[in-house]
C-alpha cells in the first residue's frame, strides 16, 4: 500500500497542490547534471516522503542522506542540503565543508531552504566563512497533503514559539502557505479568526491580498467559501484529554509519523526477530477510512463483525457448490483480508494499552477534571503519579488540564506541585515550568474560572453518548464535545454574532471579515442549510476551510468529519494545521533545557 495519500476523493484538487511541489523540487534537481548527494534534515526528509516517492528522486540520478553531525560520505562531488531555516543545520553543514577541505576533497556545495531563505542563516554561513563556497536558493514548501482533507503546514513549534518566545515569523510563514492555496482556489470571501495568533494571520492575510493580489476576476467563484482560523491557545483543554478514536489511540500510544506508525515486526504477525515495520494510514486503506473516526469500543466490534461474515461465507463455499459469479464475489471479499488482518494486529495492540487499569484511571480523572468535580481526588490522583516516578509528561498533562479548567491552582497546591515536580524530576525542570507558566498553562490562580459557564454555554459535557450511534461529537471523547469543535460549529452554522459573550471568555481576540469584492459592511454568516439547498442538489456543496494554529488532534479531526457528515450539512470541511498533535506532543515542546 502506497505511503503517499491518494487525493482523488478530495474536495479540492490536491493532486496539483501535490505535483506542484515535486516539480519545484525535480526542478532545481534538474539545474545540477550527473549524479548528485541530496542531504535532507531528518524531519524534512520525513514530510518530503509523503510528496515525491523515493524512486522518482534516484531516477534523477540522487542518493539520499540525513544531515547529522558525521560528514556526508559519498563518491559524488556535487552536495545539495535541502534543510529548513534552522541555525543548528547551518553549524553542521559548515562543519561538513570544513572538514572537506580539511582532507582536500574537491566538492560542489549548494544550500535550498524549505520554505525560504532566513538573514539569520545566512549570517551562520558567512562568520563560519564558507558562505561563499555556497549557491543558495529557496524551495518554496509550505503545504503537504497528509490527506484527503488534511493538510499540514508542518511547524512543529507554532505554539511555543508564539506563546513562549514572542516569536512570529511561523504566523508569517502561515498566512503565505494560505495566500499561495488562494492563488490555486481562488480568494477566500469569508475569514473567521478566533485567539492572538489568528488575528495576526488574517490582518496578514489581507496584507499579502493588497501587496500580491490574487485576482478574483481572473479565478471565476472562490472554490473555498470560509476560512475559520482558531488558535490552539484558546482551548487547551482537548488535546490534554486523551484521545478515544482509533485513529487518535493509535497516535497516543504509537505516535502517528507522517501518516504512518512504525512497531515491532512481531505484533504485525511477521516472525523476524527485532525487526520494524512501518504501517500506512491513510484513507487509501478502505476499511481504515472506514473505521479512523469511529470510537475505539466500536472499532472492536466491527472488526469482529467483518471477520465472522468472512468466516461463515468460507463455510458457504466448502459446504454448497457455488455459482462462477457467486465465487467471483467472494474471491473478491478475500482481497481484503490483508487489510483486516492488519487492522486486527492493530487493534489487539491497541487493547493491551486500553485495558489497563492505569489508563481507565487516567481517563476517570481528565473526566472528573472536566467536569469540575473533586479537587481532592484529582490532587492525590497526580500526587501519587509524581511518587510512582510516571514519566513527567503525563504529570503535566494533567497539572495543565486543571490549571486551564481551573483558572490556576490554589497558591498552597502550585506551591507544593513545584517543589514535588523539582525534587522528583530535577532541577532543569525549572524551565520547563517557566515555559508552561508564560504560556499561561501552569500557574496559581488568580480569578475564578470562567469554565462551568463555557461548559454549559456551549454543552460541553454530553451524557449518555451512544458510541456505537453517535448523534453529537462528544463521540470522541466519550462524553466531553471538544470545545474547539463546538466553536467551529458556530461558526460555520451563524458566524461568531451569537456567541460573542462566550468568545470573550476565551484568550485572544476574535474577528469576522469579507474580502475581496464583497461588502465588508454586512457580515453575514455562511447560508443557512435553507440557502444551501439549491447548492446541495446540484452536488455543489461549500467548501470550508479551517485552519488550527499550534496543531490539531485526530480525535478533533474525526470530530469534524462526523459534522461534515451530517444529514442537512450543506458543507465539506477541509482541515488545515501547523501540525498533528496530541497531548503528549504538545507538552514536549514546553519541556525546556537549562543545561
Amino acid at each position: 500500500m502506497a505511503q503517499i495519500p491518494n487525493l482523488d476523493n478530495a474536495p479540492l484538487n490536491l493532486t496539483s497542490l501535490r505535483e506542484q511541489s515535486q516539480k519545484e523540487l525535480l526542478n532545481i534537481l534538474k539545474n545540477f547534471r550527473g549524479k548528485k548527494c541530496l542531504v535532507l534534515d531528518p524531519k524534512l526528509a520525513g514530510s518530503l516522503s509523503l510528496v515525491v516517492p523515493t524512486s522518482v528522486l534516484k531516477e534523477q540520478g540522487v542518493e539520499l542522506r540525513h544531515l547529522s553531525t558525521e560528514p556526508v560520505q559519498t563518491e559524488c562531488t556535487r552536495i545539495i542540503y535541502l534543510v529548513r531555516s534552522h541555525l543548528s543545520f547551518m553549524k553542521l553543514i559548515s562543519s561538513h565543508i570544513q572538514h572537506d577541505i580539511s582532507k582536500g576533497l574537491q566538492r560542489e556545495y549548494s544550500v535550498y531552504f524549505a520554505p525560504r531563505r532566513t538573514v539569520a542563516c545566512e549570517k551562520i554561513l558567512e562568520e563560519e566563512n564558507v558562505h561563499h563556497l555556497l549557491s543558495i536558493g529557496e524551495y518554496p514548501l509550505y503545504v503537504i497533503p497528509l490527506d484527503e482533507d488534511v493538510l499540514s503546514f508542518e511547524l512543529d513549534l507554532a505554539s511555543k514559539e508564539f506563546q513562549v518566545d514572542g516569536d512570529a515569523s511561523t504566523l508569517w510563514h502561515i498566512a503565505k502557505a494560505i495566500h499561495k492555496l488562494e492563488f490555486s482556489f481562488g480568494l477566500i470571501p469569508n475569514v473567521r479568526a478566533k485567539g492572538r495568533a489568528s488575528v495576526r494571520v488574517a490582518d496578514l492575510l489581507s496584507h499579502m491580498q493588497g501587496e500580491e493580489p490574487v485576482n478574483s476576476s481572473d479565478m471565476g467563484a472562490a472554490e473555498i467559501n470560509t476560512l475559520i482560523l482558531l488558535d490552539r491557545e484558546v482551548d487547551m483543554v482537548t488535546p490534554m484529554c486523551s484521545q478515544l478514536t482509533y485513529e487518535g489511540l493509535l497516535d497516543e500510544f504509537l505516535r502517528i509519523n507522517n501518516g504512518s506508525v512504525e512497531l515491532d515486526a512481531s505484533i504485525m504477525g511477521v516472525q523476524q526477530e527485532g525487526k520494524k515495520v512501518k504501517v500506512p494510514l491513510n484513507s487509501s486503506d478502505k476499511l481504515f477510512k472506514e473505521t479512523r473516526d469511529l470510537n475505539f469500543e466500536v472499532v472492536v466490534q466491527v472488526l469482529r463483525q467483518k471477520a465472522t461474515s468472512m468466516k461463515q461465507d468460507y463455510t458457504e463455499m466448502t459446504t454448497t457448490s457455488q455459482t462462477v459469479s457467486e465465487l467471483k464475489d467472494f474471491v473478491k471479499k478475500l482481497n481484503s483480508l490483508p487489510e483486516m488482518t492488519r487492522h486486527i494486529n492493530l487493534a489487539q495492540h491497541l487493547s493491551t494499552f486500553t485495558s489497563k487499569p492505569s489508563f481507565l484511571g487516567q481517563l476517570d480523572i481528565e473526566h472528573t477534571i472536566v467536569e469540575g468535580q473533586s479537587y481532592d481526588i484529582c490532587f492525590e490522583y497526580i500526587e501519587e503519579l509524581i511518587h510512582k516516578q510516571e514519566p513527567i509528561i503525563n504529570v503535566l498533562r494533567l497539572l495543565v488540564l486543571f490549571s486551564i479548567t481551573n483558572s490556576g491552582l490554589p497558591k498552597k497546591n502550585y506551591d507544593y506541585f513545584r517543589r514535588e515536580l523539582l525534587h522528583s524530576y530535577g532541577f532543569e525542570h525549572m524551565a520547563t515550568l517557566n515555559n508552561l507558566e508564560k504560556a499561561g498553562l501552569f500557574k496559581k490562580q488568580d480569578t475564578k474560572t470562567n469554565w462551568p459557564t463555557i461548559k454549559r454555554a456551549l454543552q460541553l459535557i454530553v451524557d449518555d453518548t451512544d458510541t456505537a450511534n453517535p448523534n453529537d461529537i462528544a463521540y470522541v471523547f466519550s462524553g466531553y464535545a471538544p470545545l474547539s469543535i463546538r466553536l467551529i460549529q458556530h461558526a460555520v452554522r451563524s458566524g461568531w454574532r451569537p456567541i460573542e459573550e462566550i468568545l470573550k471568555l476565551l484568550p485572544g481576540p476574535h474577528l469576522e471579515s469579507k474580502r475581496g469584492g464583497y461588502s465588508s459592511s454586512s457580515i453575514d454568516a455562511i447560508p443557512s442549510t435553507l440557502g444551501n439547498v439549491d447548492k446541495v442538489a446540484h452536488g455543489q456543496r461549500s467548501l470550508v476551510l479551517v485552519v488550527f494554529i499550534g496543531g490539531v488532534t485526530f480525535a478533533e479531526i474525526s470530530a469534524l468529519r462526523f459534522l461534515s457528515s451530517q444529514e442537512g450539512m450543506a458543507y465539506d470541511l477541509i482541515i488545515g494545521t501547523t501540525k498533528m498533535v496530541n497531548g503528549h506532543s504538545l507538552v514536549e515542546t514546553f519541556l525546556g533545557n537549562l543545561g
